[in-house]
C-alpha cells in the first residue's frame, strides 16, 4: 500500500532567506561577542551545561522577550506603515536599553556590519528602506528587522530567527568557554529552541510602557568583561 506523504512547504524561498539571515556564516561579527558570558564563566556563575542553559533561558525570557522581540514587532509595524519617525524612535529605544558600554557597542558594530552586507547583495531591492539605512546609529535589532522585511519574511519568522541567532551565538561561546562537548551543545540547542515559541508569544503581548528589562548579573558581567585580564571575545 502506497502511503501519501503530506507536503507542507508554502514558500521554500522564504525559509531559505530566513536560514541565510540566521546563519552562523552571516558576516556581522556576532560570534566575536560573548554578551557577558565570558566573565560569567570566569567567575564560575556558569560552569556546566545546566548553568549555561539557565543563563541563556533567563536572558531569552527576560531581556530578549521584553526588549528585542517586543521592539522588532514595533519596527515591523513602522516598516509596513513606512513610518520613519516611529522606526527611529524604537531604534533609539533599543540602543538606550543596553546596560553596558560593551552591549551598546556590540549592537552598533553588528548593525553596521549588517547594513554593509545588505547594501552589497546584488539583487536585493532596498528602495523601500533606503532612508532608514543611512541613520547614523542603527541597532543590530533594527537592521535585522529591515533585512527580514526586505527578505519578505513574516513577523513571527523574524522574531523566531532572532531568537535562534542569540541561542546559537551563546551556545557556541559556551562550547569554547565552559567548555562544553559538541553533544552537550547540540542538546542545549535542541532544548533552548523549544522555548522560542513561548518567548515570541510573551514578547508580542508586551505593552509599549512595559518594554524594558533589567538583568544586573548580565549588565555587570558585560561591564566587567571590558577589563577582564584575559579574554577570547571582543570588548
Amino acid at each position: 500500500m502506497n502511503r501519501i506523504i503530506p507536503i507542507s512547504s508554502p514558500d521554500p524561498l522564504k525559509l531559505n532567506r530566513l536560514l541565510q539571515l540566521c546563519s552562523a556564516n552571516l558576516p556581522v561579527g556576532g560570534f566575536s561577542f560573548s554578551q557577558g558570558l565570558e566573565y560569567a564563566v570566569e567567575k564560575q556563575w556558569i560552569n556546566n551545561a545546566a548553568s549555561t542553559q539557565s543563563w541563556i533561558e533567563l536572558n531569552l525570557s527576560v531581556a530578549i522577550a521584553q526588549t528585542d522581540l517586543a521592539i522588532i514587532k514595533r519596527l515591523y509595524a513602522a516598516l509596513i506603515e513606512n513610518d520613519t519617525q516611529q522606526f527611529s524612535y524604537w531604534n533609539e529605544y533599543i540602543l538606550a536599553s543596553r546596560e553596558s558600554y560593551e552591549l551598546h557597542m556590540a549592537d552598533l558594530a553588528m548593525g553596521k556590519a549588517l547594513v554593509r552586507l545588505l547594501s552589497l547583495l546584488d539583487n536585493l531591492d532596498l528602495a523601500e528602506v533606503e532612508a532608514l539605512l543611512v541613520i547614523k546609529e542603527l541597532s543590530f535589532v533594527s537592521v535585522f528587522a529591515i533585512a527580514a522585511y526586505a527578505f519578505k519574511l513574516d513577523l513571527i519568522s523574524a522574531q523566531s530567527g532572532f531568537c535562534w541567532t542569540y541561542i546559537d551565538n551563546q551556545v557556541a561561546a559556551a562550547t569554547k568557554l565552559v567548555p562544553l562537548g559538541q553533544t552537550q551543545a547540540q542538546n542545549l540547542l535542541y532544548e533552548l529552541s523549544a522555548k522560542v515559541d513561548a518567548v515570541v508569544i510573551q514578547a508580542n503581548q508586551v505593552a509599549d510602557d512595559d518594554i524594558s528589562a533589567s538583568l544586573p548579573h548580565l549588565a555587570m558581567a558585560s561591564a566587567w568583561h571590558e577589563d577582564q585580564y584575559t579574554r577570547l571575545f571582543r570588548s
